[in-house]
């Protein structure tokens, strides 16, 4: 059981684009943010940006920041958490969205659950569900796949894999670094078949937030550009609810 002095974690989701703060991140999120000085970050000039875009009065130059990228090694993580077990609650936090879903953070997690360590998710925007949202493709059975193998034959095969699985009625949800998006796409078009269902979700929560679901012999006809856009992809069909 947790002792009393130790601190908490918590999971404070960031923006999914820029300058929609006041629209995105929950009040709840932003009183929390008055009040803690420790953080666990992806990206640490980043993180400062955001907590500054917040506009909550702080002083980021009294904000402790410790980076946790995916070239931190796994022997360095538990040093990271310190100040947990000397009483502070520390906050961590994503580049983009919710933390610890396809990202570095989820092993600060998994290591405080060793440690007994009280483990607080915040409310806020997640790529993946609000484009499971908005795609009217099956959100009673999916999966995040995350990214794909880069390179081909893998690539392909798991493309292919993806879609047998959509048909037989999972979503499948991934994604992609943003400039090999479109290479990424041409694959998914080339690799499926014409009648199958393809969500892209693109800059969601931004102004010009582009989220289409076509059929792959539609999107062939006019392909989008999605260079250095943050997508979400999903290959699914249209859910059928029984009676």
């Amino acid at each position: 059981m947790q002792e009393k002095k130790w601190g908490r974690l918590f999971l404070i989701p960031s923006v999914l684009a820029e300058n929609t703060a006041a629209a995105v991140i929950p009040q709840q999120v932003q009183e929390l943010c008055k009040e803690l000085k420790y953080y666990l970050c992806e990206n640490i000039r980043t993180s400062r940006r955001f907590l500054s875009s917040l506009k909550l009065g702080l002083t980021i130059e009294e904000l402790q920041f410790e980076e946790l990228s995916k070239d931190t090694p796994d022997a360095g993580v538990p040093d990271l958490l310190a100040p947990l077990l000397q009483g502070h609650d520390v906050g961590l936090l994503s580049e983009a969205g919710c933390p610890a879903v396809a990202d570095p953070g989820a092993r600060a997690v998994a290591h405080a659950h060793k440690l007994g360590i009280q483990v607080v998710p915040l409310v806020g925007p997640s790529s993946i569900l609000l484009a499971l949202m908005a795609s009217g493709l099956n959100g009673q059975e999916f999966a995040f796949k995350g990214y794909l193998p880069v390179k081909n034959p893998q690539r392909i095969n798991t493309i292919k894999e993806l879609e047998k699985n959509a048909r037989a009625g999972q979503s499948q949800i991934f994604m992609e670094t943003p400039y090999r998006n479109n290479q990424l796409l041409a694959d998914v078009l080339q690799s499926c078949q014409p009648g199958m269902l393809l969500c892209i979700a693109a800059n969601i929560t931004a102004p010009e937030e582009f989220v289409r679901t076509r059929t792959i012999a539609e999107w062939k006809k006019n392909q989008p550009d999605l260079h250095k856009q943050p997508v979400i992809f999903i290959l699914g069909s249209v859910p059928s609810y029984k009676s």
